[in-house]
């Protein structure tokens, strides 16, 4: 009678434990651009928590959401731009976000919560941010560069080097012909086109990876780069400078994301909330530093590493003034004229 007892009261914790409760997760996979994440990040996070991160890397925008619109899955945590946010939350692609397991979220600045492509932060927190402007090498150019149109020049014959970026390199022959970066007009993309085609004799290579490899070497003198990846290789060669042009240019915010259906909901959530601690966030700006979002992992680099802050906080590349960041603006979704946007990329760079 006491082993019948006991085994009705075994199968009752079970269906209770089976009902009540879910078995956590001991691994977490991340898609991410390259270069972007620290690695000792990664590991501090496994070391505490015993989940193991999967780290899987994509150099663009339409990367990450071509590969997620064929059906790919398994992925947990992504970094899109705020404009694919906005195509991402219109096609139902991502997990709304259990604010209440992200308590970090309090540490991203005011300026960056409520954003245009997810007001309510319903989907999203801010990784890092930044802009995308022009670098130049001036031990090897030695005229003032000060604009886009300056990469047009003749004398930059194979000298160039662009973000492999169709937003960003068709919206900057956009800002130069005087246009919205955003613009839907098919006219006036056609007109970029031909004034893209006319740039690609200067273009050595492009590349989103890393941009500052090739102007670290000396195989390009200027082109188009990431704050961050500037502000790398202004640390290692300070005659490398960057430049805000006088047509503009985009800044940019890349979040934090779940996709819908990620198989490990329980530990992106860990692994979100970790991200924003100060100290993880010090560290992402010690190896990367790109624009950070996040004020308290900002007075942490202060703390541990005053050399990289007073770098961070007296360049440009990183610490924009409010003038030059009135000469920024979002790339946004263009809707049906995306396929305009592919098709004239494919074709200049078809030709490279």
């Amino acid at each position: 009678m006491k082993k019948k007892a006991f085994l009705v009261l075994l199968v009752l914790t079970s269906l209770l434990l089976g009902s009540c409760g879910t078995q956590e997760s001991t691994e977490v996979n991340l898609y991410a651009w390259s270069e972007y994440v620290p690695q000792a990040l990664l590991d501090g996070f496994t070391e505490e928590t015993g989940i193991k991160v999967n780290y899987d890397a994509y150099s663009s925008n339409e990367e990450l959401l071509a590969k997620l619109q064929a059906g790919a899955s398994g992925y947990d945590v992504i970094i899109p731009s705020d404009y694919v946010v906005t195509i991402m939350i219109n096609q139902d692609m991502l997990e709304e976000m259990d604010m209440s397991q992200v308590d970090n979220f309090k540490n991203i600045g005011s300026d960056f919560k409520g954003l245009e492509y997810d007001p309510e932060n319903k989907y999203t927190v801010p990784y890092q941010w930044g802009t995308s402007c022009l670098v130049v090498n001036t031990e090897k150019v030695t005229r003032p560069i000060t604009k886009w149109a300056d990469l047009w020049d003749p004398e930059f014959a194979g000298q160039v080097v662009l973000l492999d970026d169709e937003r960003e390199v068709i919206g900057m022959v956009l800002e130069v012909l005087g246009y919205d970066k955003n613009t839907t007009d098919e006219a006036q993309l056609e007109e970029a086109k031909v004034k893209m085609l006319e740039l690609m004799p200067n273009v050595r290579l492009f590349d989103s990876d890393s941009p500052k490899t090739a102007l670290l070497a000396g195989a390009v003198s200027l082109g188009m780069t990431w704050n961050g990846e500037a502000a790398i290789a202004h640390g290692e060669n300070p005659a490398i400078d960057y430049v805000l042009p006088e047509e503009g240019c985009t800044i940019w915010v890349d979040n934090l994301a779940i996709p819908k259906g990620a198989p490990h909901k329980d530990a992106a959530l860990k692994l979100i909330d970790y991200i924003l601690r100060p100290e993880a966030s010090a560290m992402i700006t010690q190896e990367f530093p790109y624009s950070n979002p996040n004020e308290a992992g900002i007075a942490e680099l202060e703390t541990v590493a005053p050399d990289i802050y007073e770098a961070y906080i007296n360049f440009s590349a990183t610490n924009p003034s409010a003038e030059e960041l009135d000469r920024t603006a979002l790339i946004k979704d263009v809707g049906e004229a995306t396929a305009i946007y592919d098709r004239i990329w494919t074709e200049v760079k078809g030709g490279e």
